[in-house]
């Protein structure tokens, strides 16, 4: 998704070291791996545990199944104290949404899990099973930006309470149609913000991404670039606003770069999706930069 535009403002160089921090399918690996040389190296993210079946047969690149928050633990372990460039491909993979048992999507009934790490964590069914109208709510107005979070969370509640409780992403899905009441046209299924909300929280992703960006700047040569592709608007501010405030980053792209006609209509699901990109600078360089700005 982005591919070209996100290689470009990555600007791979030869001889580099780099990070993919969401390997996923492995796309953004292999491109990065054409451009950085024979002796270049490529460090990749992933916590899904079926990742390392997707591992790509390389010497330079290198697969390391944990969350891009451990990316600066998981670098002191492998020797790395610096790298040239970092890759974030954020949110939920298509193999992940196409693979029902993992419980991301609504399109078929499947355990209501959302899980990136299945082996770790509170499961979205879990969540639902075990805490109060108010905590539900909030995290469903919080993380989907969900209007009616709270006749949602009343409705998930009160069939738990008459013991026939949430068990699988069609019971939910359904929960949810039920409460929001959409009309037949509306643009996105009315489960949409619901799953979106549970499984950012599951994963707390934004906590994820917050450590993910400072780990990322911190471990990035001046000169180097960090290139993040976000789905959501709470993804998009915190990446936006760090680019923008923290005192090692420059931001190299304006506005997000979205994708063109061509690549939607191969790819709907690249409809929402944002890249912006920074580049890494020393604490004086970045003073000098603002102060250019307000003469």
């Amino acid at each position: 998704m982005l591919a070209g535009p996100t290689i470009e403002l990555l600007a791979p160089r030869l001889a580099g070291t780099y990070v993919d921090a969401t390997f996923g399918a492995g796309g953004h690996s292999s491109l990065i791996l054409e451009r950085i040389g024979a002796s270049g190296r490529l460090i990749a993210f992933d916590a899904d545990p079926a990742a390392g079946a997707r591992a790509i047969a390389d010497p330079r690149f290198v697969l390391v199944r944990a969350n891009f928050r451990e990316l600066a633990e998981r670098l002191d372990a492998l020797g790395i104290a610096s790298v040239d460039g970092v890759l974030f491909d954020l949110g939920v993979s298509s193999m992940q949404l196409d693979e029902a048992e993992r419980g991301f999507s609504f399109r078929s009934a499947a355990p209501l899990d959302m899980r990136m790490d299945p082996t770790r964590g509170e499961s979205a069914a879990d969540f639902l099973a075990s805490h109060d109208e108010h905590e539900i709510a909030d995290v469903i107005y919080r993380y989907g930006e969900e209007k009616r979070s709270r006749r949602i969370a009343r409705s998930i509640v009160a069939l738990r309470e008459a013991g026939t409780p949430v068990r699988d992403t069609a019971d939910l899905a359904a929960v949810v149609a039920r409460a929001v009441r959409a009309p037949g046209h509306a643009r996105i299924h009315p489960a949409t913000r619901t799953f979106q909300a549970l499984r950012i929280h599951v994963n707390d992703e934004l906590g994820a991404l917050r450590a993910g960006l400072d780990a990322a700047l911190a471990r990035t040569t001046p000169g180097g670039r960090i290139a993040v592709i976000s789905f959501h608007s709470l993804e998009d501010r915190i990446v936006k606003h760090t680019f923008r405030e923290d005192p090692r980053a420059r931001a190299v792209t304006r506005k997000a770069v979205v994708a063109g006609e061509d690549e939607l209509a191969s790819n709907p699901r690249a409809r929402s999706a944002k890249l912006r990109a920074a580049e890494r600078v020393d604490g004086a360089v970045f003073h000098e930069l603002r102060r250019g700005e307000h003469l």
